[in-house]
C-alpha cells in the first residue's frame, strides 16, 4: 500500500480555515468569565484584551460596534461575564474570543456604569456643594422638563395650582426613557436657558427601575444640568431612587410633587410668614418709640434756661478776648525786642568797616611779600655766581686753555690715559682749547718718553 498515495496535504492556511470552522461552529456562542488583563483601546475604537484565571488565560476582541453598546468600560483586574464566539486569527495563528456582550462579574452594568461615571463626575467637581445656588424665594415663572403624558407632569402642575395659583409654568416635553431620551432632556435644559425667562426649572419624571430611569445617569444631562444658569431641581423616581442628576442639580426633589412644593409657598405658608414679619415690625416700632421716648426725657432734663448759657458764653468770650489782647502785646514787646537787638548786631557787623579793615590787612601782606621777593632774588644770584665759579675751576675747558689736550682714539672714542694702550697705526682725536687735530701713532710705550 502506497503511504504517498493517502496523504492529503494541506497548506497553513487551509488547516487554519479547518480548525476555524470546526471552532465556530462548536462554539458558536459560550459563556466565560474571567480576569481583565493587558487591556488595548486603539484609537479604531476596537477592545483588546485578556481573560485569565489562575490556570489559563485566553485572548478576547471587542468590535467597535459591540463596545459603543457596553455602558460601562472596561479596567484591567475586573472580573468580567462575556458572551462571544470562538475564532482564530488567521495572521498569528491565535484562536480568541470575539466578545459580543460582557458585564462585570459580582454587579450588573448599569450600576457599574453609575459607578464609573459618578467617580469621574465628582472629580470633575460637578458635585460641589459651593456652585449649588439657592432657589429664589417667590418665583414667578417655572420651567418643567418631563414627559408631556407621565403623572410626573400631572403631580406637578396639580401641587402648584393648590399652592401658588400666579405662577406660570413653561413646559418643555420630552422622552424620558428610551433611545434617544437623554439628548431630548439636555436639549431642552439648554433650550430654557437661551429663553432664560425662567426663575427656577424642574427635571425629572415618575419611578421606575434602573432601566427606565438611565436617562437621568447620562453624561450628556449631568452636563447640562451643570451648565445651566437657571437654578435647576431634580426629580427623578421615588424617595428612594437616587441618579448623577441628582447629584449635579442645585436641589434634589425626592418627588415631582415635592419638587413643586419647594418651588411655590403656598397661600397659608405665605400668610403665616407675613404674619411673623408683621408682628416683628409691631415690636421693633415699639422699641424704637420707647428709646425715642427716653432719649427725649434725658434731653429734657438737660436742658438748661437759654439765657444763663448765652450769658455764660458771653462771660467766656470776654475772658477770652482779654487774654488774647495780654497775649498780643506781651508778643508784640517781644518782637520790638529782638529787632532792636538785630540791628545793633548789624551796626557792629557793618560789612563796609569789613572790607576796609581786609583791604589794610592785603596791602601790608604785599609789601612784605615784594620784601620777601627781593631778598630771595639778590641771594639767588650770590648764590648763583658763587656756584659759576667753582663750576668754572673744575671745567675741563679750564684745563685745556692752560696748554692741555684731550686724547681720544678714533673711531671708538676712548680716551688714552697709558701710552702703552696705544699701536703704530693708531688714529686719534687731539682736542685743543680752541679747534682739534687728527694724528696717526708712529711708536709708542708706556714710558716717559713720547
Amino acid at each position: 500500500m502506497d503511504i504517498l498515495a493517502e496523504r492529503r496535504i494541506l497548506s497553513v492556511s487551509q488547516f487554519t480555515m479547518l480548525v476555524r470552522g470546526l471552532l465556530e461552529e462548536n462554539f458558536a456562542h459560550v459563556w466565560v468569565s474571567g480576569e481583565v488583563s493587558n487591556l488595548a483601546t486603539p484609537s479604531s475604537g476596537h477592545l483588546y484584551f485578556t481573560l485569565k484565571d489562575a490556570g489559563a488565560q485566553l485572548r478576547c476582541v471587542m468590535f467597535r460596534a459591540s463596545a459603543r453598546a457596553s455602558r460601562f468600560r472596561l479596567q484591567d483586574g475586573m472580573g468580567l461575564l462575556v458572551r462571544g464566539r470562538v475564532s482564530i486569527y488567521d495572521q498569528r495563528g491565535e484562536y480568541q474570543l470575539i466578545v459580543e456582550y460582557l458585564e462585570p462579574q459580582g454587579i450588573g452594568a448599569l450600576q457599574m456604569a453609575f459607578i464609573q461615571l459618578k467617580e469621574r463626575l465628582a472629580k470633575e467637581g460637578l458635585f460641589d456643594e459651593a456652585r449649588k445656588r439657592s432657589l429664589p424665594p417667590f418665583p414667578r415663572r417655572v420651567g418643567v422638563v418631563t414627559s408631556a403624558t407621565g403623572a410626573a407632569l400631572h403631580d406637578i402642575l396639580t401641587v402648584l395650582r393648590r399652592r401658588s395659583a400666579g405662577v406660570e409654568v413653561l413646559v418643555c416635553p420630552v422622552k424620558v426613557q428610551g433611545e434617544g431620551a437623554a439628548a431630548e432632556i439636555a436639549a431642552a435644559i439648554a433650550d430654557l436657558n437661551r429663553y432664560g425667562q425662567i426663575d427656577v426649572m424642574i427635571v425629572g419624571r415618575g419611578g421606575g427601575s434602573m432601566e427606565d430611569l438611565w436617562a437621568f445617569n447620562e453624561e450628556v444631562v449631568a452636563r447640562a444640568i451643570h451648565g445651566s444658569k437657571i437654578p435647576v431641581i431634580s426629580a427623578v423616581g421615588h424617595e428612594v431612587d437616587f441618579t448623577i442628576a441628582d447629584f449635579v442639580a442645585d436641589l434634589r426633589a425626592a418627588t415631582p410633587s415635592a419638587a413643586a412644593e419647594l418651588v411655590a409657598k403656598s397661600t397659608l405658608e405665605m400668610g403665616m410668614a407675613l404674619s411673623a414679619l408683621v408682628h416683628r415690625l409691631q415690636i421693633s416700632i415699639r422699641q424704637r418709640l420707647e428709646r425715642s421716648r427716653s432719649d427725649l426725657r434725658g434731653l429734657s432734663l438737660a436742658l438748661k434756661d437759654p439765657l444763663l448759657l448765652v450769658g455764660h458764653m458771653a462771660q467766656r468770650v470776654d475772658d477770652l478776648t482779654g487774654r488774647l489782647e495780654r497775649t498780643v502785646q506781651t508778643g508784640m514787646a517781644r518782637r520790638a525786642e529782638r529787632l532792636e537787638s538785630a540791628r545793633n548786631r548789624l551796626r557792629i557787623l557793618n560789612p563796609l568797616l569789613t572790607v576796609e579793615r581786609e583791604r589794610e590787612k592785603l596791602a601790608a601782606l604785599l609789601s612784605r611779600a615784594e620784601l620777601l621777593l627781593h631778598r630771595s632774588l639778590v641771594a639767588g644770584r650770590e648764590a648763583a655766581a658763587l656756584q659759576s665759579g667753582k663750576l668754572h675751576a673744575l671745567s675741563p675747558l679750564a684745563t685745556l686753555a692752560r696748554g692741555y689736550a684731550v686724547v681720544t682714539i678714533v673711531p671708538d672714542g676712548r680716551a688714552v690715559r697709558d701710552g702703552g694702550t696705544l699701536r703704530p697705526g693708531d688714529r686719534l682725536d687731539i682736542r685743543f682749547s680752541r679747534g682739534r687735530a687728527v694724528a696717526r701713532v708712529e711708536s709708542a710705550d708706556g714710558g716717559g718718553n713720547s
